[in-house]
């Protein structure tokens, strides 16, 4: 069954055709690159014997047969790359998965390795601690283990395992500097329904006030974590699957099966058939640098804007692109903003998880409502094909999977209906008509602000500020109860050049409690505060950042700020002259040598020299 798509929405046309022009002196020679590799023939016949020799020698006798056997006859080769531990619950399923991956390439004639591991680290177990420093840096190691992997240059296509905050980024990044190779991602799947974040969240809270003890705050944290699989409010890990569906990279679907449902396996096994399949050279392959356009990147863009995604992503997308040649920056993201609804309420912008958005239709139906209003490109290409009737291109992820008698097939999503518009909604009838992220400009810099969660009487907020060096500082403040007050909580020396730019999540709980106290409440950093930034407003990634002599650096306490989400603002209502005169305040040096050594933060001081701005993507591998 053929999709007629409707006329693409003006804005999107526009953005994407500045995005292609403004991309085009990167682009044209990495697509030259990919032509030139694709042009090579295959890894077993290219390298030479001992080569080949070492690459198979611990393969299983008959899976050496296939790789090395007749050119005509020869087995296709997978890689797999798998960000497998057992610390995160979110990538502990993953320990089976290559056994199963192996199995089924075997089934269909071909074979497969683990070409390699990449780490993964949890931010929900380094929040607030020294680990989360390397947090966000820890994308670019991903990106080069992933090099590492797949530069054995044996593979004829790869599937990556990995699904939260860095390392899906990281895979693709670096699957993208292989841009001749076919990609799937297979994701692990949320854990089950645990206690709700919502009362999750009341607990923290009533903590940080002082009202409940540790013992308390353990039993709710843990009654939230507790099982394998993706933690279940929309943060940056489930916006990753949401905005890897939207690119075509998965198998339609796939993002939030639950890992021990049978479904998950058959999805799994899709996707070895499908890397098979793209992988076959003539028409039907499907580098993934083809794959990830300047369309696929706006889609990726639209998707994230219409769910409230985590705003990381405006770091992390902006890597994305410049790993395949596109330029993409902060003022696309807001003039798409400014024309794409918001579609779904998942906690922190709403009360449901994950799973219930899955059950009300999910990525499906974001993406078949986004299409129907000629708010996503439909005619991309992606890893999918025809999917019983459901149509081809980005048509193909406008669908639920399902198993009917033991066979994976999907069923259309219902656009222009909901389950439950108390989680979802129609693009006629969103919960607002643009997006959840705003770009704020001023003296202050630029910003983005996630105004999904925001109530609206909070989008502007204009008081006096308290300025801190770090989040210790500011919580300490809290405890004397020195904010209790309206408050723009400035905290500086944050970005990706001071201190790898940790996620400030310790700040949420106590800024929630000034503002439950009725108090005008705002943060402004260069820092950031994760996908689970949630009700208090917050101008984040403020860029340029204080330590590279950004006009942060430049606020005093007392300064009025006024953080406006309406007009898109961010400023220090200082006299221009007196702003003009004064000189930006210095980094502490105790700051700054604590910041610099103890648990592994000594080897990324070549990360923290060479990085980027936020606003760039904090790229450290240029």
């Amino acid at each position: 069954m053929g999709y007629a798509a409707p006329r693409l929405h003006p804005a999107l046309e526009e953005v994407t055709h500045r995005i292609r022009r403004r991309s085009e002196p990167a682009r044209r020679p990495y697509l030259a690159r990919i032509e030139r590799l694709l042009a090579r023939p295959r890894g077993s016949e290219r390298l030479g014997c001992a080569n080949v020799a070492h690459a198979y020698a611990a393969m299983p006798s008959g899976d050496k047969l296939r790789l090395v056997a007749d050119p005509a006859a020869r087995a296709p080769h997978l890689a797999i790359v798998t960000a497998y531990n057992d610390m995160l619950s979110a990538h502990q399923p993953y320990e089976g998965t290559p056994a199963l991956i192996r199995d089924e390439a075997r089934r269909r004639g071909a074979t497969a390795q683990v070409a390699g591991g990449v780490p993964a680290m949890c931010d929900g177990i380094t929040q607030g601690q020294p680990g989360m420093e390397l947090s966000l840096f820890s994308r670019d190691a991903i990106a080069m283990a992933t090099a590492i992997a797949l530069a054995h240059d044996v593979f004829d296509a790869a599937l990556l395992l990995g699904v939260c905050d860095k390392i899906v980024p990281g895979l693709l990044i670096g699957a993208l500097h292989f841009g001749h190779l076919p990609c799937v991602f297979v994701p692990a799947g949320p854990m089950s329904s645990g206690l709700a974040n919502a009362d999750k969240a009341r607990v923290r809270e009533r903590h940080a006030a002082g009202q409940v003890g540790r013992e308390a705050l353990l039993a709710a944290e843990s009654a939230a974590y507790h099982g394998p699989g993706t933690c279940t409010f929309y943060g940056t890990a489930n916006s990753n699957q949401m905005l890897l569906e939207a690119m075509g990279l998965h198998v339609p679907g796939a993002a939030f099966v639950h890992p021990h449902d049978g479904l998950r396996e058959a999805l799994t096994r899709e996707a070895v058939g499908t890397a098979l399949r793209i992988a076959v050279p003539g028409p039907g392959r499907r580098p993934i640098g083809h794959v990830v356009d300047e369309r696929t990147v706006v889609n990726a863009m639209v998707a994230l804007l219409a769910t409230g995604g985590s705003t990381n992503h405006l770091i992390h997308w902006v890597a994305v692109a410049r790993a395949a040649g596109i330029a993409i920056d902060w003022s696309d993201f807001a003039e798409l903003s400014a024309v794409v609804p918001l579609l779904a309420r998942i906690y922190p912008n709403g009360e449901a998880d994950v799973n219930q958005f899955q059950a009300c239709g999910g990525p499906g139906h974001v993406i078949g409502e986004l299409l129907a209003a000629g708010l996503m490109h439909a005619e991309v290409t992606t890893i999918a094909g025809e999917q019983d009737g459901a149509g081809a291109g980005l048509a193909a992820y406008a669908a639920v999977p399902r198993l009917h008698d033991e066979r994976l097939c999907w069923r259309p999503a219902a656009v222009g209906a909901v389950r439950d518009d108390r989680i979802v909604r129609t693009a006629a009838k969103p919960f607002t008509p643009t997006g959840g992220l705003k770009l704020l400009t001023g003296n202050l810099g630029r910003a983005v602000i996630k105004t999904s969660a925001v109530p609206a009487d909070r989008h502007i907020v204009e008081a006096p500020a308290r300025v801190f060096a770090g989040q210790e500082a500011m919580l300490a403040a809290f405890n004397a109860g020195e904010l209790e007050r309206d408050v723009v909580v400035v905290v500086r020396f944050q970005g990706p050049r001071a201190n790898g730019m940790p996620e400030l999540h310790k700040l949420t709980p106590p800024l929630a409690v000034l503002q439950g106290r009725g108090f005008k409440v705002a943060l402004v950093t260069d820092g950031r505060m994760s996908g689970a930034s949630g009700k208090v407003p917050a101008a984040i990634h403020v860029s340029p950042e204080a330590l590279a002599g950004g006009p942060l650096a430049r606020v005093r306490d007392g300064d009025i700020v006024r953080v406006d989400a309406v007009a898109g603002t961010l400023a220090a209502r200082v006299d221009a002259a007196e702003w003009a005169r004064r000189e930006p305040a210095s980094r502490p040096a105790s700051d700054a040598e604590a910041h610099a050594q103890d648990l592994g933060r000594e080897l990324f001081a070549g990360f923290r020299r060479n990085v980027t701005s936020a606003e760039e993507g904090a790229v450290s591998w240029l």
